[in-house]
């Protein structure tokens, strides 16, 4: 089990830092501890306070947000820390046993949960064994129930699982009611939609993110502007896309149309938040390693080209900004400590996140750090 340091005051020295939005030019000595952080100054401003950690040759970020990941085991969140990763994006599993077993976790990466997903009776996720046959949704009132379940057990957000016309998923209907009851109740709408079809159905339902890009074609002009004129968050998952175009390995799948979703939404001014799909259940499209992949992921941003710096932020800042994450996501006074220090510099090659030297979670050290090594399929 990777646990974290007992908490004290530290000091990371002469830093390069990227705080969440931009890179501020010169070296500044960045101050915290279990409070938050507690000063960001220029090095040697100050005499810095309690430990100090020797920042020189390297950058220090926001702890990263994975904003799609799913657990079979409590220690997976220990294993996102390692790798720099200090918030999770939970995004379906059940019984709701297991998802309190994980906020009680105490160690490791923090977590959101959307709970168990709301799905059509006929889609992709109703084969899955052992999903609740109760979270499938027919009608408008069963997803307004559904939904009101989620909220009494204290979901994050709400997942819906959106399938192309006639593949089984909830009607338009029925996917407008659970929007409307969620954003009634103060959530956020989530919505798995990894063809051009169940992308459209989600702007339509006015959903608030759509999670995976489509592998079936690359969404028309239209339909892209929509995302972007809605505020409509794109976690687009290009490594679990890409793993399952390769391990598909259907002509009509293609996971250029994936990285081509993210480019042109990036040129229409779409926001777009790094996940992973990290998951090694049985029978998944591609086993995606919890932690290291949000690295593979970062690479893969800027390949369907986003600008480091747009894909650091789509870790850090934008993510928090898109869940409501106010405490976190950037490197200024008063925030939650939540650090991740690399050797070199992201923003001239996103690949030196990789390399990382130490992270803290809430001001305490994680005391077994990872390197992610070579970026994987």
């Amino acid at each position: 089990m990777t646990t974290a340091a007992a908490t004290t005051a530290t000091t990371v020295t002469d830093v390069a830092v990227f705080d969440g939005t931009d890179a501020p030019a010169g070296r500044f000595d960045v101050s915290f501890d279990a409070s938050g952080i507690t000063g960001v100054l220029p090095t040697g401003a100050a005499r810095p306070a309690g430990v100090r950690v020797d920042g020189a040759g390297g950058t220090l970020l926001p702890g990263l947000i994975d904003a799609h990941v799913h657990f079979l085991d409590p220690e997976e969140l220990s294993t996102l820390a390692r790798f720099g990763v200090t918030t999770a994006l939970h995004m379906g599993t059940w019984p709701p046993r297991f998802v309190a077993e994980l906020r009680a976790a105490g160690h490791g990466a923090d977590l959101r949960s959307a709970g168990t997903p709301l799905a059509g009776t006929g889609g992709t996720h109703a084969r899955i064994p052992g999903f609740p046959a109760a979270d499938l949704i027919e009608t408008p009132e069963q997803a307004r129930r559904r939904v009101a379940a989620r909220v009494a057990e204290g979901a994050d957000y709400v997942k819906l699982i959106l399938e192309r016309p006639g593949a089984g998923g909830p009607s338009p209907e029925t996917a407008a009611a659970a929007v409307e009851a969620a954003h009634a109740a103060g959530l956020r709408v989530v919505a798995h939609a990894s063809s051009t079809g169940a992308f459209a159905l989600g702007v339509r339902a006015g959903v608030d993110v759509l999670t995976h890009a489509p592998l079936d074609a690359v969404p028309d002009p239209d339909l892209v502007r929509s995302v972007a004129d809605a505020g409509i968050v794109v976690v687009p998952t290009l490594t679990m896309m890409r793993g399952t175009a390769h391990n598909l390995a259907v002509p009509a799948l293609s996971y250029d149309h994936a990285r081509d979703t993210v480019t042109a939404l990036r040129r229409a001014g779409a926001v777009v938040v790094a996940g992973t799909d990290a998951n090694d259940a049985p029978g998944v499209p591609a086993a995606v390693p919890h932690g290291s992949s949000l690295h593979d992921e970062l690479g893969l941003l800027v390949e369907a080209g986003l600008s480091p710096a747009e894909a650091l932020r789509s870790a850090t800042g934008a993510a928090a900004d898109a869940f409501g994450l106010s405490d976190r996501g950037r490197i200024r006074p008063g925030l939650r400590a939540d650090l991740l220090l690399v050797t070199g510099d992201p923003l001239s090659r996103v690949h030196a996140t990789r390399r990382v030297r130490a992270v803290w979670t809430a001001g305490r050290a994680v005391d077994a750090v990872a390197q992610a090594g070579p970026e994987r399929l």
